[in-house]
């Protein structure tokens, strides 16, 4: 088989391949190995009518068109990554704010320790985004990237991208933020209402009082918002995209 033709449908295989491995949904790091090479080769074959080939020059050319597409598809998934991990910072900061940061257990999407909100906040706000069809808007990205960033272009890399490294991770923070602030903001006045409660009545120890009554109101608290979950990371979705490409043309 000619070498030129397996190359070029390996250097296919890249970009799709980085997002099936990296975002939430397609593949993730827990997913079985089989199951993300057939869906790269899918994608790979569904884009191969559409794709114009990269001229093979050499190893040292294909080697660094093999960076820049991963590249490429990196910058892709890591905006949903963003999003997801926002909404586990989120998670963190309620658990942390009820009294739940104590217990953590294996997250199997990230695979790192993770308190049980955390990992609740992550799955709904995945679940959310592949509710409204998210996944659809990054395959269309992926597929619009090939006719902007044509394989095997120049290998520059723009200034743009430390600018858009920082647009992505604020973007956990904002999201973070925003499923957060309800709770954390609530829990804090129950914190100052037991305090000065406990100040007036120094018999009532605030142990005893506070954690009880902060966990049922957290509990309350996280079971009316817990809804608002996939509105909040499903409204930045469209941002998130954008982010993805501005990120992606760096790579020019």
């Amino acid at each position: 088989m000619d070498f030129d033709v397996v190359a070029r449908f390996g250097l296919l295989l890249v970009r799709p391949g980085m997002v099936v491995m990296v975002m939430p949904g397609f593949g993730g790091a827990h997913a079985p190995t089989p199951v993300k090479i057939g869906l790269t080769v899918l994608l790979a074959l569904a884009l191969a009518p559409t794709v114009a080939a990269a001229p093979v020059a050499g190893p040292v050319p294909l080697s660094g068109v093999v960076l820049r597409e991963a590249a490429i598809g990196l910058c892709l998934a890591f905006v949903v990554r963003a999003l997801i991990a926002g909404a586990e910072l989120a998670g963190h900061l309620v658990g942390f704010q009820i009294g739940f940061s104590y217990g953590a257990t294996i997250d199997p999407q990230s695979g790192v320790r993770n308190t049980m909100l955390a990992t609740l906040y992550g799955s709904v706000a995945t679940l959310g985004f592949l509710a409204i069809n998210g996944h659809h808007e990054v395959l269309r990205a992926l597929g619009a990237s090939y006719a902007a960033l044509p394989m095997g272009g120049g290998g520059a890399v723009g200034a743009s991208l430390v600018g858009s490294v920082r647009d992505i991770l604020g973007l956990v923070f904002v999201v973070g933020a925003r499923l957060a602030a309800p709770i954390v903001i609530v829990l804090l006045l129950v914190e100052v209402a037991v305090a000065l409660v406990a100040r007036s009545s120094p018999a009532l120890s605030f142990i005893v009082i506070g954690y009880p009554l902060r966990i049922v109101a957290g509990l309350l608290l996280l079971a009316a918002l817990v809804p608002t979950i996939p509105a909040v990371t499903n409204s930045l979705v469209e941002r998130a995209v954008t982010l993805a490409a501005d990120a992606a043309t760096a790579f020019r």
